[in-house]
């Protein structure tokens, strides 16, 4: 089955050939991030699905995202991919829902290192910039960690006129866990790739029991394991749709990106 979206291969200006990778056997093809959408325009409210996730898991088995309507985050972990609801639950997504944006790559690590006890957020991002070999690269990351407390969000479906995700974020349900077990899933992506995605590291946290989960805000690490698996190739789609084709991307998303992921 087709889907009507445009296909953009960024091997000109994002994609470095692995071929002489020792991370990789030989014949043995380096993982691709597959992204639908951009993250400027997820900030200017483009909500609407465009890919189904039954699409996303052909694409990989590991990634986050949101889903039509900006109904809940996306945590994609071992070929299941969750859906953390506002109410801080999680429930597995259905292969006909649809997501407006999302990051999805095969996970293949190829850095791994035990992590030590982390204050804070900060703290466990230092630990982990020592399984990156590069900031020009992305990276997905995934640690397996007990948590004395973990900080997230989730937020709830929106209606149209859709508002700015800065303005939903404002109002963003945010939850605390302690003394919990569980599993952060996501991507480091350099400072240059602000349009497509959330530089630096932009992770989802899901529980042990994946009862609860939601947009990683903060964290205290007690200790666990950290992966990171290099990502030289990027296949953007774009939704072919009239909200994309009507919004405005052309400004600086900084300040925007920062507001939204800390909801300040």
């Amino acid at each position: 089955m087709s889907y009507p979206w445009i296909r953009v291969c960024m091997a000109a200006a994002l994609a470095v050939e692995l071929c002489s990778c020792a991370h990789f056997r030989s014949g043995d093809a380096p993982p691709v991030l597959h992204q639908t959408s951009l993250i400027t325009a997820l900030l200017e409210g483009c909500y609407d699905g465009v890919i189904p996730c039954g699409e996303l898991r052909r694409q990989g088995n590991f990634g986050i995202g949101t889903f039509d309507r900006l109904d809940g985050e996306m945590i994609f972990l071992d070929g299941a991919i969750f859906q953390a609801k506002a109410d801080g639950s999680v429930v597995q997504a259905g292969d006909s829902q649809t997501v407006p944006f999302a990051a999805v790559t095969e996970f293949k690590p190829d850095q791994a290192r035990a992590l030590g006890s982390a204050a804070d957020l900060n703290s466990l991002k230092t630990q982990l910039d020592a399984i990156r070999a590069s900031n020009n690269r992305f990276y997905a990351i995934r640690v397996e960690g007990v948590f004395n407390a973990v900080k997230f969000r989730s937020v709830p479906a929106q209606g149209k006129p859709y508002p700015k995700l800065t303005e939903v974020a404002a109002r963003q349900p945010v939850f605390e866990r302690q003394a919990i077990e569980g599993t952060l899933v996501g991507f480091w992506c350099p400072e240059y790739a602000k349009t497509l995605n959330l530089p630096g590291y932009h992770l989802h946290f899901i529980s042990a029991d994946r009862k609860s989960g939601g947009h990683l805000l903060g964290c205290s690490l007690r200790q666990g394991t950290g992966q990171s698996g290099s990502l030289s190739e990027v296949h953007l789609t774009l939704p072919r749709n009239t909200e994309f084709e009507a919004v405005q991307l052309g400004h600086d998303p900084t300040r925007a990106l920062k507001a939204a992921e800390s909801g300040k």
